[in-house]
């Protein structure tokens, strides 16, 4: 059963609630330079490395570190975070996934993030808010239920019921690099897939516009690879990040009840001694 109008929000909604205390719009990215050089009114950055994880470790924030998070961004009790970002909103829904793991659900994402935005001509600034700390609450228990670890991967290959997404490029997928183009690609000690795992880039359930597709078309485009309400999903990158957009699009969107992200993906598979490769 679709939750679209649950968690998504409109660049219409987002413009008419400039300034809205109830709300606190936040744009998530992997640098601030775009942010620094223009942002949607009221909204503060969060930098995806440096605010979201817990250095020097591999790993996001504990639910200790994001209530920090939280407070100094000046969330309360009452408060909805409202996320965006460049690139589909490739960061946004890493954030977005990592709320909801740490057990925050006041939160909603802006369809098509900042390419709709731009798009549509719409005001940009480079004034930065600085909001007041607050007491954001406290939060659900921890949802194991949307995060795979290394085992459950390896016990996951070949499962009954159970499907891998791959949502890399087909060059990575198919191990002709190992990284997109423009990043560095020593990551992870070999190129290939996981197998079993079926591709489907993360982009294709995007319009132009960066907005997500319709859910006829987004059930459509995971069905055709054996992904239906009733199978046992994880979703896989390079580090993460891609897949928290197919765990959103199933899981948030769709309403599919067992996905989950393997946020250590092929970066972490892709350096295991011993398990099985395909390419």
């Amino acid at each position: 059963m679709s939750r679209r109008d649950e968690v998504l929000v409109s660049t219409e909604w987002v413009a008419a609630h400039t300034g809205d205390a109830a709300y606190r719009l936040v744009e998530v990215d992997e640098d601030t330079a775009a942010y620094a050089g223009g942002h949607i009114p009221d909204a503060i950055a969060w930098h995806w490395k440096d605010d979201l994880h817990a250095a020097p470790r591999r790993d996001f924030l504990d639910q200790e570190g994001l209530s920090a998070l939280l407070a100094r961004s000046g969330v309360g009790p009452d408060t909805t975070v409202v996320l965006y970002g460049g690139n589909n909103n490739w960061f946004a829904t890493y954030a977005y996934w990592l709320l909801r793991y740490q057990g925050f659900d006041r939160v909603r994402l802006m369809d098509g993030g900042r390419k709709k935005w731009e798009l549509e001509d719409r005001e940009l600034v480079t004034e930065v808010p600085a909001p007041a700390a607050a007491d954001p609450g406290p939060l659900a228990p921890v949802r194991e239920e949307y995060r795979a670890f290394r085992d459950d991967v390896l016990a996951h290959i070949g499962g009954e019921g159970a499907t891998m997404v791959d949502v890399r490029s087909p060059a990575e997928f198919s191990g002709e690099v190992m990284a997109p183009p423009h990043l560095p690609q020593e990551q992870a000690q070999v190129p290939g897939h996981i197998p079993g795992a079926a591709n489907v880039p993360w982009a294709s359930a995007a319009r132009e516009d960066g907005s997500f597709k319709s859910d006829e078309e987004l059930t459509s485009l995971y069905g055709g690879v054996g992904v239906t309400p009733d199978t046992d999903v994880i979703a896989y990158c390079r580090i993460g990040e891609r897949s928290s957009h197919t765990w959103f699009v199933l899981h948030e969107i769709l309403g599919y009840d067992r996905v989950r992200n393997y946020d250590g993906s092929w970066t972490e598979y892709g350096s295991l001694v011993g398990v099985p490769v395909e390419k």
